[in-house]
């Protein structure tokens, strides 16, 4: 079995256009194909404000899948230690035999996730972005902007963080590497009402975006709340958007926002949903003018686990045949 560090990981998979078509492709697979993909397990470790999911999928006419473990300890960063660890383990589809365990630490999961957002943004927010606001200042809010770039130009960004050193780190990064303007908001209220694009990157447990705080052409991508206990948005968000998608229903009426708005009934368990994966088949169209409100609410699929570890193997695998050529 074939093992890969994160520095090597980490050196031949970057967050670039790529990257977010191949898990846009996920998406359309999970739309298209007769996808494997079972619930996710997840645990919580409630005494260390901590939690770890399971996460696999088996997209046809791939020779392999991913099998992940993923971690969210959110104490971390008291430790200086990240919020996010994890592996992912790549089992042969033919044989089942372990291939290849990508020692990645958690950040091919950061990829995707930040991949799925600007997936998201790119069918559903508006074409010109001025402002975008971030709620969070962690890793996943910086991978979330470098991602977004990619599809949208933007040159102002308004952040909340809770804490003081992680908001003005954020700054720091997100000026010299994408050269933008950074704000730091008192408040969300404050970034929600003057930002075109909203992405809210925690794991509050009550909701930090209010409905009456939506103005015309907002874009939020909500990509927190991936657990029962949790919840990013007011649940009657999600009745007043124009547009809500979600990266799979099964998994947001248990654990997204989706979650919260039928158990307050603002929507019904047996209502029709949009889900990603038809708008990147080109099945349902996503904004289709400036003045809609849109809610993108992402829970995070083992399908964009099987689909970046595939593209992660394959380019280590060159880098390493290319070595061996020299």
């Amino acid at each position: 079995m074939l093992i890969f560090t994160e520095e090597e990981i980490r050196k031949h998979v970057t967050i670039n256009r790529e990257a977010i078509e191949v898990v846009e492709g996920a998406f359309t697979d999970l739309e298209t194909k007769a996808v494997e993909m079972p619930p996710i397990i997840h645990v919580n470790i409630p005494e260390n404000n901590g939690e770890v999911d399971v996460k696999t999928a088996y997209i046809p006419g791939h020779d392999m899948f991913a099998l992940k473990v993923s971690s969210g300890f959110f104490n971390n960063y008291e430790l200086g230690l990240p919020s996010a660890s994890g592996l992912m383990l790549l089992i042969s589809a033919k044989t089942g035999q372990p291939k290849a365990l990508l020692q990645d630490n958690g950040y091919l999961t950061d990829v995707r996730t930040a991949a799925a957002g600007a997936v998201a943004a790119k069918y559903m927010a508006k074409k010109t972005v001025k402002t975008v606001g971030v709620i969070g200042a962690g890793a996943q809010a910086r991978y979330q902007l470098k991602a977004l770039h990619k599809v949208r130009f933007f040159n102002h960004v308004i952040v909340f963080g809770p804490t003081e050193q992680r908001v003005f780190d954020f700054k720091r990064e997100m000026e010299e590497v994408l050269d933008v303007s950074v704000e730091i908001a008192a408040n969300t209220e404050r970034v929600v009402r003057n930002s075109d694009l909203v992405i809210t990157t925690t794991p509050s447990k009550e909701p930090i975006v209010k409905t009456e705080w939506l103005h015309p052409g907002l874009h939020i991508t909500a990509m927190g709340s991936d657990a029962k206990q949790k919840q990013e948005l007011e649940a009657e968000v999600l009745k007043k958007a124009d547009l809500y998608v979600c990266d799979v229903k099964s998994q947001c009426i248990a654990l997204g926002e989706l979650r919260s708005a039928v158990e307050q009934g603002f929507a019904t368990a047996d209502e029709p949903v949009i889900e990603l994966g038809q708008l990147t088949a080109g099945k349902h169209e996503g904004r289709t003018n400036e003045d809609e409100v849109t809610i993108a609410d992402l829970t995070g699929t083992g399908a964009q686990d099987t689909a970046i570890a595939l593209y992660a193997f394959e380019k280590l695998i060159a880098s390493r045949e290319g070595k061996q050529n020299l």
